[in-house]
Formats: C-alpha cells, sequence, structure tokens
C-alpha cells in the first residue's frame, strides 16, 4: 500500500487513497502511526468517495478511534488530493493556481482552497464550519446555566481550571492560563480532562496564553493522540473562545510548538483557518 506523509505546523498525518480499497482502517491506524514501529503519525487520512462532496476524509487516531473532524488533517488532505491528481477537474473550478474542494467528513462539509507556487501546494485555508456551544453539540454532561459555556470551573485533586468548552467539529475544552504554556503539566493534567466523566465521548483540551491582541501561544493534548505539536481544530476551539472572553479581534496566530496557524472569526459566521502544509516523504506498507 502507498502512502504519504505530511505535516502542517509539526501535525503530521499518514495519507492513503482509500477509494478502491477495502481495508480494516482502525487496525491500520494503530500500526501505522507508531513513532517506532510504524511510520509514525498524529492519525491515519483516508481518501473516500462522496456523494455530498467533491472527497471523502476520515480520520483515525493513533488509538484506532475514528474522529469527527480535524483542520490541519483537511490541510494536509487537500495539498495530498490535489497533488496527486485526486481531485481530478475539482482543481479547475477556481481561479489559476488557487484550487477549491469541498470535502466530506464526520462532522459535516469542509470547504477548502488551496495556494500552489510551481506546482506545489504551500498553504491551505480551509472553513471549519460554525462553532456549537450546547451541551448536546459538544457533547458535555451536566447542568449550565449559561450559553456559550467560559470559565467553567473543574477542579482536578489540588488544582482548578476554568474551561471553556465547545465544538469546532469535534470537543474542545479550553484554558487560559497567566503563565508560559511550557510550564503548564500537561502530560498529567491532559490524560484527566480527556477522559473526565462530564465528556461522555472524550475532549480535546488546550492550554493558551494571551500574547497580545493578535497572537497566543498554545499547547494542545488530543483525544485519542496524546500531547501533539499543533492541532487545527484546536487553534479554532482557543481562537473563538478568546473572542468571547474579549481578548481578541478577528484575527489572530496561534503558536503551537510546531509552527503558527491563522485563524479568523468574526464572531458569528464560520471559523476559517489558514496555515503552511508540506510533504515529509512518500513510501509503502509492507505489512
Amino acid at each position: 500500500m502507498k502512502f504519504h506523509k505530511l505535516q502542517g505546523s509539526g501535525n503530521d498525518f499518514i495519507l492513503v487513497d482509500g477509494r478502491d480499497v477495502e481495508h480494516d482502517w482502525a487496525e491500520l491506524a494503530r500500526a501505522m502511526c507508531q513513532r517506532h514501529l510504524g511510520v509514525g503519525g498524529d492519525g491515519l487520512l483516508v481518501v473516500g468517495r462522496s456523494k455530498v462532496a467533491d472527497l471523502k476524509m476520515r480520520v483515525f487516531n493513533p488509538d484506532g478511534s475514528e474522529a469527527e473532524a480535524c483542520g490541519n488533517g483537511l490541510r494536509c488532505f487537500v495539498k495530498y488530493a490535489v497533488e496527486q491528481e485526486i481531485a481530478g477537474e475539482v482543481s479547475l473550478r477556481a481561479e489559476p493556481g488557487n484550487p477549491c474542494l469541498t470535502v466530506e467528513t464526520l462532522a459535516g462539509i469542509g470547504k477548502a482552497k488551496a495556494c500552489v507556487a510551481v506546482n506545489k501546494v504551500t498553504w491551505v485555508e480551509v472553513s471549519m464550519g460554525m462553532p456549537r456551544f450546547e451541551p448536546q453539540q459538544i457533547p458535555i454532561k451536566g447542568e449550565v446555566d449559561i450559553i456559550p459555556i467560559l470559565n467553567y470551573p473543574l477542579t482536578l485533586g489540588k488544582r482548578k481550571l476554568g474551561l471553556s468548552l465547545l465544538s469546532t467539529g469535534n470537543p474542545h475544552a479550553v484554558c487560559f492560563v497567566s503563565e508560559p504554556v511550557v510550564k503548564f503539566p500537561l502530560g498529567k493534567v491532559g490524560p484527566k480532562v480527556e477522559k473526565h466523566h462530564m465528556f461522555p465521548q472524550g475532549t480535546n483540551f488546550e492550554i493558551a496564553r494571551i500574547l497580545d491582541r493578535r497572537k497566543l501561544e498554545a499547547r494542545v493534548w488530543e483525544r485519542g493522540v496524546g500531547e501533539t505539536l499543533a492541532c487545527g481544530s484546536g487553534a479554532c476551539a482557543i481562537a473563538v473562545a478568546a473572542r468571547l472572553l474579549n481578548y481578541v479581534g478577528a484575527d489572530v496566530d496561534i503558536i503551537f510548538p510546531g509552527g503558527a496557524l491563522a485563524v479568523y472569526w468574526d464572531g458569528k459566521g464560520e471559523v476559517m483557518l489558514g496555515g503552511a502544509v508540506e510533504e515529509v516523504f512518500t513510501g509503502e506498507w509492507l505489512k
């Protein structure tokens, strides 16, 4: 099986064309995503056919679970589809050099625009849809008095967290901190938040610190993955929560350990996510 490895801001993915292939993708993800015994990756992205969009993207985490959405994965998916000509004549519908795609995911249909230079996709901007704030949309258990849910108090042992809860295609819990994010014990706190009983489907957990009105630094613990170098849907969740708390404006850069992501949200419409994408290597899976 041929595969391609791509990354966006350090968020790395294995991509395979599954349009005419039957496979246990969850099992394959567990094997291929292993850093020492496999290819290594934050997830396996499978290209499929769609009746409602140009293509379909399935996202499998390293533990085999299937995710609803993945912002950086979608950006890598678009680069792969365009450069491997899987997109076919879809890429001819936009202005020259800037192909547009619609991609079906479990969270809905994502719209993407690629920027091409010297026959290579260098930057991809995607629409992550409307943020969702209702408890059943996230989802979360428990009674809440005010929506959107901002600075929701959660106590884990001696540590008290203020969480802003929302969905950007998948569930997110965002915690703003005053100290540099590198000092936060994410490896200890992240798993506890991810699997807390208030999140029936688990959650992604982000910590973020405001640097100024247009810039934040962040780290993320991804559901089913662990700590990653970046997270597209997480960047969107951080930007939305920060705007609702009046920490930032519409345009913001989220700086992760793996690089920066650009997010735009006008406070009412869809969230836009943009960033650079890169192909790392290609190969054949022999197992």
